[in-house]
């Protein structure tokens, strides 16, 4: 059983990867030219397939032969809606293309989506489920929706689950890294209130659900939100960030949303000059001071998949590779 992964050589697609080479079972990993490939090369079980999702040749290609999919590739920051959407729903609909004339049958397509997809939790923090009305509010949501709707709209002919996780974290991360190495200075920035509430999953854990959904047998097209199975407040997560680097901040800064917004638009023209896209925009802040919080009941019976790491636990782990990388 040969199992196609994308993006492994991005964050979650790491782990998704170790895991399935530790389990001996095989891997073709789909990389770009550019792609850092140092940690796939180690994994016994991995092949490398050159190729790209803007690149319908090599996806034909890469599928042959594979008996699953979990397709974890994507942007998360782009210089305009239209490179969110050319890549997070154009390439997946290629690969959902390449799927259906592969000459042997791929038996289940796992997507990699996100809690954005679904848009953020009302006022008072309440979760939102699989069968909330999706209303993202960035256009990286957007486009993730619209990958979600590229896949379902084959789920007759090709055996289809959805996986939406909220934050993930965890070691190789570094979006999150952002906050450790702040608090590392003893300064904890909080954006929005303190007690605004959200959902997170460790990186392991979401690598582990990802692989749980290819030989969960549920009917296609199914979602699942995952998380580790408790509900954080941003104070909840300073906490614990403080705890895990023996570092207690003596700056605890609110930001507030019209300095952010500022410093994002100057961000954002800076990528434009530079013609490169940036993390930090003003359709990024439309997240930053929401509460995101998702209800996972069902994921565990149905895909027989339960977290193993609480953020407490997970931030120490991050932290300590971190450390040991070099990274702080």
């Amino acid at each position: 059983m040969t199992i196609l992964l994308t993006g492994g050589s991005g964050f979650l697609g790491s782990h998704i990867a170790e895991q399935l080479s530790l389990a001996g079972r095989r891997v073709r990993a789909l990389v770009r030219k550019s792609s850092d490939t140092a940690l796939l090369k180690t994994l016994d079980q991995v092949e490398l397939y050159e190729g790209a999702l803007d690149d319908p040749a090599s996806l034909r290609g890469a599928v042959e032969g594979a008996t699953a999919i979990i397709h974890s590739a994507g942007l998360v920051k782009a210089r305009s809606s239209e490179e969110f959407h050319r890549v997070n729903a154009g390439g997946t609909e290629n690969l959902v293309n390449a799927a259906l004339a592969a000459n042997s049958p791929v038996t289940r397509f796992v997507l990699v989506s996100s809690l954005t997809v679904t848009g953020p939790s009302d006022s008072a923090g309440n979760p939102v489920t699989v069968t909330t009305e999706e209303r993202p509010v960035t256009r990286y949501g957007r486009s993730k929706l619209a990958a979600e709707r590229a896949v379902l709209a084959h789920r007759d002919e090709l055996a289809s689950t959805i996986i939406r996780p909220p934050a993930i974290y965890g070691p190789r991360d570094r979006e999150m890294l952002a906050f450790f190495q702040a608090v590392n200075r003893r300064i904890l920035p909080y954006m929005g209130s303190p007690d605004s509430k959200l959902s997170i999953v460790y990186g392991p854990d979401a690598a582990s659900a990802c692989i749980a959904a290819i030989d969960a047998n549920v009917p296609s097209g199914s979602k699942f939100f995952i998380d580790d199975g408790a509900v954080y407040t941003a104070a909840d997560l300073g906490a614990a960030i403080e705890q895990a680097l023996a570092r207690r901040a003596l700056l605890r800064v609110p930001l507030p949303a019209r300095l952010l917004r500022t410093a994002a638009a100057a961000v954002e023209l800076y990528g434009h000059v530079a013609d490169r896209a940036m993390m930090f925009t003003p359709d990024k802040c439309n997240e930053l001071f929401e509460q995101w919080v998702c209800d996972s009941s069902g994921t565990g019976e149905a895909l027989a998949w339960q977290p193993k790491v609480r953020f407490e636990e997970g931030a120490r782990l991050t932290a300590s590779w971190y450390r040991r990388h070099g990274w702080l």
